[in-house]
């Protein structure tokens, strides 16, 4: 069956002035494919942490705790599924969030999820990708990547697409406010990732001073100082869900290879993180810091 991908610029016709202006993508263009059943994607031109400092009662933030988030739950973690591992029931009725435990695309909507508090009614499939099992590609997601949810039937991919069709279409707290203001500037701040995590990556190679990551940083500052915070639209919200993956993992990575502390100098990133690091739906899908660290070293530094 033939089917369309449309891949398309994430940026809104209008932006906040206040904030640099990220790179922006190309137009959209239409490609074809063919799927064996009926998938639904959409490929967006995007890429795909511990608080050192805490945020004095001068800086006018508030100390809000997040408004919109359905009550802890802790559920037991199945194991990643590999090449030996045999599908589960495919198709029938459950819903699935395929993911990896150490990806940031797929810990997008594994926190989603969490928030929305539905661990009873999206099941996790955690995926190994270093051992991949054949029927993931043959018979659940071709391009076999993760995140993919299987729902109604049909396979959904990409994070931030992902991220906004479980809050939009599955019962829980909202996770983006009704103000349009704040919605507008929520699309400039999710169409910036791709951006954030490109100029961070950029520094770590060695002939790269640190201070050009420190332009993705401020941004993130600055974007934090719109509305009375601690969060990027005063409220928790699927922005904030979008950078902490990353910023766990650029935080311990950058401090451990370049001795740089993201937080210094920046007020606002310090109790963000210190936010987010009481929030149970985040914390649960966190690795271990050492780990991460191990992990960005032998990905990136093996390169240069």
């Amino acid at each position: 069956m033939a089917m369309l991908l449309r891949v398309s610029s994430a940026f809104p016709a209008t932006r906040d002035s206040s904030l640099p202006s990220p790179r922006c993508p190309s137009s959209s263009e239409t490609l074809p494919i063919k799927f064996s059943r009926a998938y639904s994607l959409k490929i967006q031109l995007q890429p795909q942490f511990r608080s050192s400092k805490v945020i004095s009662n001068s800086s006018g933030l508030s100390p809000t705790r997040p408004r919109a988030m359905a009550a802890s739950v802790q559920e037991a973690l199945p194991p990643a599924l590999t090449s030996t591992s045999a599908p589960p029931d495919l198709f029938d009725g459950t819903t699935r969030l395929y993911i990896s435990y150490t990806c940031p695309y797929a810990q997008r909507v594994w926190i989603t999820r969490n928030c929305k508090g539905l661990q009873g009614k999206i099941q996790l499939v955690p995926i190994d990708l270093h051992d991949r099992p054949a029927w993931y590609k043959e018979k659940v997601y071709p391009p076999n990547k993760v995140p993919a949810l299987e729902h109604n039937n049909e396979v959904r991919g990409e994070s931030l697409d992902l991220m906004k069709y479980i809050d939009s279409n599955f019962e829980g707290p909202s996770l983006l406010p009704d103000d349009s203001a704040k919605r507008e500037f929520a699309e400039d701040l999710l169409s910036y990732t791709g951006t954030f995590y490109d100029t961070i990556v950029s520094s770590f190679k060695k002939d790269v001073n640190v201070t050009e990551a420190g332009t993705a940083f401020d941004y993130i500052e600055t974007a934090l100082s719109k509305f009375d915070g601690p969060f990027f639209l005063g409220q928790f919200s699927l922005v904030d869900i979008a950078y902490a993956p990353f910023v766990e993992r650029f935080q311990p990575f950058l401090m451990d290879v370049k001795n740089h502390d993201i937080t210094g100098g920046r007020p606002r990133l310090a109790a963000w993180i210190e936010e987010m690091n009481k929030i149970d739906a985040y914390k649960q899908t966190c690795c271990d810091p050492k780990e991460l660290v191990e992990r960005y070293k032998k990905r990136f530094l093996a390169r240069l």
